[in-house]
């Protein structure tokens, strides 16, 4: 077996064994969707008219995603090096790029796991979600937004040295950027300044490529943005996650 898939069996291994974080990577979104879903219940945006389950099921998903992305990499990658296990593979021919692909594939099939159990739950008569024709076009967003979230993990867990230390700083990105990015609340209710606030994060043009594709509430051109500004965030965190990147905390 190639050190790839040596890699990556052991990490799906690992990751289907534990199973109270595997239950709260998918529980956790569902309770923000349940919460918001059913406060805001048949309501609409007085901004637009569109109904607030058009706003609040593609946000909500888009960070879980995006969360589930950061955390995982960025939990994984400081306990490896505080147990030696990076130093170890660094001495065989495994090379960085294989022991982060081995984490991205199987980043990648939680994300779309995710987003499927998700949305399925946001089409049930309580919440009311419906789905554009286009739907199938959030499928590339999802990926795209997954590879700039696993970016940010990578440079958290190569910085962060202990459990605590991931938690925090991955916290201190994701929280504040999922309601400054409309995860929680429509971007139109904001004030004109945090609209523009919010163009720096890479969670707002998740949140409206996705939007776009799975509720129709933007223009093609409108998700094109979107995985262009996805691909230039990858790019500049993925560089900065391979500048950063520590094989122990030794060095």
């Amino acid at each position: 077996m190639s050190a790839y898939g040596a890699l990556t069996a052991a990490g799906y291994r690992a990751q289907v064994r534990d199973a109270a974080t595997l239950f709260f990577t998918f529980a956790f979104p569902l309770v923000f969707l349940v919460v918001f879903g059913l406060i805001f219940s048949g309501q609409e945006v007085e901004e637009t008219g569109r109904p607030y389950i058009s706003y609040i099921a593609p946000g909500v998903m888009s960070w879980g995603v995006g969360n589930a992305a950061v955390f995982g990499i960025a939990f994984t990658l400081m306990q490896w090096r505080r147990d030696d296990l990076l130093r170890l593979i660094r001495m065989t021919p495994t090379s960085l790029p294989t022991v982060l692909a081995s984490r991205y594939v199987l980043a990648l099939a939680v994300g779309v796991v995710q987003a499927v159990v998700f949305i399925a739950v946001a089409l049930l008569p309580l919440f009311g979600l419906e789905l554009d024709s286009r739907w199938p076009l959030a499928l590339p967003v999802l990926l795209l937004g997954i590879t700039a979230f696993l970016s940010i993990g990578v440079i958290i867990g190569s910085y962060a040295d202990t459990p605590e230390a991931v938690a925090a700083i991955a916290n201190f990105l994701m929280v504040p950027m999922a309601f400054l990015s409309g995860s929680f609340l429509p971007l139109d209710m904001m004030p004109s300044w945090l609209q523009t606030v919010s163009r720096v994060l890479p969670l707002r043009y998740f949140n409206d490529a996705v939007s776009a594709s799975l509720t129709g509430s933007g223009s093609l051109g409108d998700i094109a943005v979107g995985c262009g500004a996805l691909i230039g965030f990858t790019v500049v965190f993925a560089a900065i996650g391979l500048k950063t990147f520590r094989w122990s905390n030794r060095t």
